[in-house]
């Protein structure tokens, strides 16, 4: 069985999200962010990823991590083509240039999306959007986040989906760095593709069940 290190406020969601479609059985350990807690080394602290135990399993000492047996594999995005390549079935790749198809979006959102798209997020969620500096921060990176979107829009307005005219683990893989670039009002409304493929994505099961446990868990 498969075990996954991380909570579901974190990149682990996508992972998450992954499994709730297949209906995979996994073992769950949460694993907080360092970061979050007022005092990691405290005696009573939950295991983080500054814990010696976690650290044995993720030297880099973040989250997720998957293991597979005596398999250990970090990054989300690699984590959910491995799990969908494993499970096999429509979210899966059918062939190897969907495979390659599918590692191509996976770090084309990565390389050219989500650093910009999670700072827009975090300028909103610190509460700076409404400051001079917060503005002019939003600004650049939604100037830096145009020609990608486009091409990201483009593409789906001609395929419908990621890969394969279906949907499949590089559509979650895409839609949960998109999701980001919600935090910005009105940016996504200027994709039509992609704000339909966005809404399609968020309105599964799958991903419902797995924002539920998100909000769950203590911001």
């Amino acid at each position: 069985m498969l075990t996954i290190y991380g909570v579901y406020r974190s990149r682990a969601s996508r992972n998450f999200w992954l499994l709730a479609e297949l209906g995979m059985e996994f073992e769950h350990v949460p694993v907080i962010q360092a970061y979050r807690l007022p005092d990691p080394t405290a005696e009573d602290a939950p295991f983080h990823t500054q814990s010696p135990g976690f650290l044995s399993i993720s030297p880099a000492g973040a989250v997720p991590v998957l293991r597979d047996g005596d398999f250990v594999l970090s990054e989300s995005l690699a984590m959910n083509l491995y799990i969908a390549r494993k499970a096999g079935g429509p979210l899966a790749p059918a062939d190897e240039r969907e495979n390659a198809l599918m590692e191509q979006w996976a770090l084309y959102g990565a390389t050219s999306i989500e650093a910009h798209a999670l700072a827009v997020l975090y300028a909103h969620a610190e509460g700076r959007a409404k400051t001079p500096e917060g503005e002019a921060e939003i600004a650049a990176e939604v100037a830096r986040l145009r020609r990608p979107l486009g091409v990201v829009n483009s593409h789906l307005r001609e395929h419908g989906n990621m890969v394969g005219s279906r949907f499949t683990v590089a559509d979650i893989n895409m839609a949960e760095i998109l999701r980001y670039a919600q935090a910005e009002p009105g940016l996504i409304a200027g994709y039509p593709a992609i704000e339909a493929w966005l809404a399609a994505c968020q309105a599964r099961p799958g991903f419902k069940a797995m924002w539920d446990k998100r909000l769950a868990e203590p911001a």
